[in-house]
């Protein structure tokens, strides 16, 4: 019988993780506005610059199928999530429970922004987002998609404000209208 405690473990060295946490750490506790809290955790992964090395060579590969969710830390107060998009793959139109605050660490992304209008959501406009991008929201101002517009595999750096090492922060998707004469708006 083989003991549990000789058997060999693999955790991935993830360079630069744990400064990340640690400068994370403080601004995520504090008791301040979702909205305060977003934009300092930006202005820490402005400063930090990690980079896509958190991540294995493997786990930067991403999978043909969807996007995939790597999560690096997850406390209370906030998760870490490396999102890897191959060209193409895109997510929902959503809104999140929490705030975010996310850098792309590779490639670029392109993001709709929409907003509600009655029982509509209306399209707001795309933001481009290239390497070294970094943006912070709160809902109920974070109804969006994303989509990897570029032809190179992209990575995104996420820090939510919560746990989610078992579940998601997103609150609400919304399914695009098909008909022909609106199609940039939404139902809810």
């Amino acid at each position: 019988m083989t003991e549990l405690m000789n058997a060999p473990t693999h955790t991935p060295r993830r360079t630069g993780l744990a400064e990340l946490v640690q400068r994370i750490q403080p601004v995520a506790r504090q008791r301040a506005d979702a909205a305060t809290i977003a934009q300092q955790v930006a202005e820490v992964l402005t400063e930090l610059r990690p980079s896509p090395d958190l991540l294995t060579e493997e786990e930067r590969a991403g999978s043909p199928e969807s996007y995939t969710r790597h999560t690096l830390h997850a406390e209370a107060t906030f998760s870490l999530t490396a999102v890897v998009w191959r060209p193409g793959q895109i997510t929902e139109i959503h809104d999140h429970l929490v705030w975010c605050t996310f850098m792309v660490l590779q490639g670029a992304e392109t993001e709709t922004l929409y907003d509600i209008d009655g029982d509509h959501l209306v399209e707001l406009g795309e933001r481009q987002r290239p390497t070294g991008s970094v943006s912070g929201v709160a809902p109920p101002d974070d109804i969006h998609r994303v989509c990897n517009t570029g032809d190179t595999v992209a990575i995104t750096l996420h820090v939510y404000g919560a746990d989610l090492s078992n579940g998601t922060s997103v609150r609400r998707t919304y399914q695009q209208r098909s008909e022909d004469a609106d199609e940039t708006t939404d139902h809810l």
